[in-house]
């Protein structure tokens, strides 16, 4: 059972899709290590080509609760104000916003795809949505590519639950792909960077899954004894 996708595997699920539209979104997931909210935002404006970059804007909602007599932060199950003790029957709701914006290389043969991909729609403004779907259709596509292209489930490394592939398993291809490639502390810096984490342990788990280290560890301890 694998745990993550070949580049190969990949390149089958491009080769699978119906459309233009699909081949896309396969090719920024995989080719970007974004997610896929990330991509579904993704406007015309966003690409330039000129620079060889796309913007990312990841931008991410908190409620927050408040008792409205002393301001003594609440939970969603409290009942009564940790601060002053009074019963809470209604809440001051405060939305905040924390949005992160990132600027991603992008390959040339990405960029001539998706800028064939916006000549097909044209006319189009800047303000567009590189797609019209949701995302939950956007798992179905990711999900019917990789059932005809004959590709295996995935098992999670952490869990050992098995799923089928999903963008985020485009998401994970491209980390353990950039990991293989480079796994010095700069190459992990810049992927931390790339994919927006701001946890390092995130980005490192992909350290262990590319390189195979507990394997090579466990090799090691019997090189040299007689066999």
């Amino acid at each position: 059972m694998k745990a993550y996708l070949e580049l190969p595997e990949i390149e089958l699920m491009e080769q699978a899709a119906n459309c233009q539209r699909d081949r896309l979104l396969i090719r920024l997931l995989s080719r970007l290590g974004c997610r896929i909210s990330e991509v579904l935002a993704l406007k015309v404006e966003d690409m330039d080509f000129e620079q060889c970059t796309v913007t990312i804007l990841h931008l991410k909602r908190s409620l927050k609760l408040s008792c409205p007599t002393c301001k003594s932060r609440l939970g969603n199950r409290h009942q009564f104000c940790p601060g002053c003790g009074l019963k809470v029957s209604e809440t001051v709701r405060s939305q905040q916003e924390k949005r992160r914006i990132r600027v991603l290389p992008v390959d040339d043969t990405t960029l001539e795809m998706t800028r064939g991909y916006i000549v097909v729609l044209s006319p189009i403004d800047g303000k567009s949505r590189l797609f019209d779907i949701n995302r939950h259709r956007a798992w179905q596509i990711v999900k019917e590519c990789a059932e005809k292209a004959g590709l295996p489930t995935l098992v999670n490394p952490e869990t050992g639950k098995v799923h089928n592939v999903s963008p985020h398993k485009l998401r994970d291809a491209f980390s353990v792909h950039a990991m293989k490639t480079d796994d010095s502390g700069d190459g992990l810096r810049l992927l931390q960077e790339h994919l927006g984490h701001l946890n390092f342990n995130t980005t490192a788990k992909y350290r262990k899954i590319a390189g195979e280290e507990h394997r090579q560890w466990y090799d090691r301890l019997w090189l040299n004894l007689p066999r």
